[in-house]
């Protein structure tokens, strides 16, 4: 029976059961996906992350509990950690994935993602859903390629808000973000996939790829303190560099295991 280890790794955060957790696999070579994808399932985290060596750095991809996603950042962050911490592999490490390559590189005791910049697309037509989920006022409401982003009153409006899962699931293949902008922070932020299996993210890197160029405009500024008001919650230091978007966090493994394949 092959054995394989399997790290669970808490992303976005400094201390366990805080920030994200994610499982990370590093193989040789990938499984076949029905198996990647069974043990994602198995795992039922938000992200199960699988990275191999290509030569030059690594391959990465991530499964949700029902499907291959397109872009991860907390289980960026988790991998990055089992390779740099657990592993003890040295100096910037580069994925290929398939939104492009993702470099991260290790900064005060955390790391520094380096992800692609996935500019706002204002919607001007908003879809029905949303109608039903925000009421039929004006709707501050944009989107990139994965998800619709709605801008709230207020950071309380965020933290009190109650997802109507029926409806988000109407925005199919989207995801729904709402954010406004924060108290002691630039911006907070919740995320809501139930189409991929994860009713509420505790903390999502990748939604900052697009929060931040929002954000930055909003605000006239680069650097922008960010943190998700999820019940575990995460904080993240975002940075934008031109066609890039910089995030910082820290992580800490929680488990090492083995898993046994038939």
């Amino acid at each position: 029976m092959p054995e394989l280890t399997m790290y669970q790794v808490d992303a976005f955060t400094s201390a366990l059961f805080r920030g994200n957790p994610a499982a990370v696999l590093v193989l040789d070579d990938w499984l076949p996906e029905a198996t990647m994808q069974n043990i994602a399932a198995e795992n039922n985290l938000a992200e199960t992350a699988f990275t191999r060596p290509n030569g030059k750095g690594w391959d990465l991809r991530w499964f949700t509990p029902v499907h291959e996603a397109p872009f991860c950042g907390h289980a960026t962050l988790a991998t990055s950690h089992v390779l740099a911490h657990e592993m003890r592999i040295e100096g910037q490490l580069v994925f290929e994935t398939q939104v492009g390559t993702l470099r991260v590189d290790r900064k005060d005791g955390g790391y520094q993602l380096d992800f692609p910049n996935f500019p706002p697309e204002l919607l001007n037509d908003i879809p029905a859903p949303l109608t039903t989920i925000f009421g039929t006022g004006d709707i501050k409401a944009f989107r990139n390629f994965e998800n619709i982003f709605v801008e709230l009153a207020d950071e309380q409006a965020v933290v009190d808000f109650v997802p109507d899962h029926p409806e988000i699931l109407k925005l199919d293949p989207l995801s729904l973000v709402v954010t406004a902008k924060g108290n002691e922070h630039d911006f907070v932020s919740r995320y809501f996939a139930p189409l991929a299996g994860i009713p509420e993210d505790p903390v999502t890197g990748s939604i900052h790829a697009t929060l931040v160029p929002y954000w930055a405009g909003r605000l006239g500024k680069t650097k922008l303190s960010a943190f998700q008001r999820s019940s575990r919650g995460g904080h993240l230091l975002c940075g934008l560099k031109g066609d890039r978007v910089l995030i910082a966090g820290s992580a800490i493994t929680f488990m090492k295991a083995q898993i046994y394949l038939p």
